[in-house]
């Protein structure tokens, strides 16, 4: 009996040697994970991320827009391109765009019924300018932060263009510009200079689909016989534009 109970308070002593060692090196541990926790990421006053204010705003842009006038070519291009968007945060990373841009340009008149080395055949370039309506949304690459202050981001739209000034169809010819729905790509990065201002810096892709008329595959016009596309050649052609704009934001 004297055994067990010697046994028993051994074991007892034991068990409570035991706890008081873990006890003791997990508070020695403590200490170590809470610096190591504090070294991890940055210090947030210096931190080189910051969060966005997802808010709506509007953005007003000036830019540039190039790109092919078409195989004809009748297509407009070169335009000074101005306009506003109006914002809406949809979560962290993602936000809706409402368009609107007027695009001062310009363009040439193609004659069908002048002969192909005369002057008269391609003649400009004139006014043409458009206006452009689009929605489309824009996707933060770094999500709902900043990068010392730069926010990278992709995007795409879709929209409408309409000719309203622009000389028309002066030679009899049959071509008008009229509506055109658009589609477009984009990248860019956003500076966030202050808490609630924005500068934005954009580089697009902008597609629309010319409509030639049927008089520029008539052969029968012209004195020499030539017609200004080729019977192989579709009445429909989808023109490229590059454009890049620079805008300055406010966040409501």
């Amino acid at each position: 009996m004297m055994v067990g109970r010697s046994d028993g308070r051994t074991v007892g002593r034991s068990r409570r040697v035991l706890w008081t060692v873990i006890g003791a090196v997990f508070l020695s541990i403590g200490p170590t994970v809470r610096r190591s926790d504090g070294q991890v990421g940055h210090d947030p006053a210096h931190s080189p991320y910051l969060d966005i204010l997802l808010h709506p705003g509007p953005v007003f842009f000036v830019g540039h827009l190039g790109g092919d006038r078409g195989v004809a070519p009748s297509g407009t291009s070169n335009a000074l391109t101005f306009g506003a968007r109006y914002e809406i945060p949809a979560g962290k990373s993602l936000h809706f765009q409402f368009t609107g841009a007027y695009l001062q340009g310009d363009r040439f008149i193609i004659n069908p019924r002048a002969d192909s080395s005369s002057p008269a055949r391609k003649t400009g370039p004139v006014t043409s300018d458009l206006a452009l309506a689009e929605i489309g949304m824009q996707l933060r690459l770094t999500g709902g932060k900043t990068w010392h202050g730069f926010a990278p981001y992709v995007g795409t739209g879709l929209g409408m263009v309409f000719d309203v000034n622009s000389p028309g169809d002066t030679t009899g010819s049959g071509y008008q510009f009229g509506s055109k729905l658009t589609v477009a790509f984009a990248t860019g990065v956003r500076w966030y200079p202050a808490r609630r201002v924005m500068i934005n810096g954009d580089l697009r892709a902008q597609f629309w689909r010319l409509k030639y008329p049927f008089s520029f595959h008539d052969s029968t016009l012209a004195s020499d016989g030539s017609r200004v596309l080729p019977l192989t050649q579709q009445l429909k052609d989808w023109t490229t534009h590059p454009s890049i704009s620079l805008g300055i934001g406010w966040i409501f």
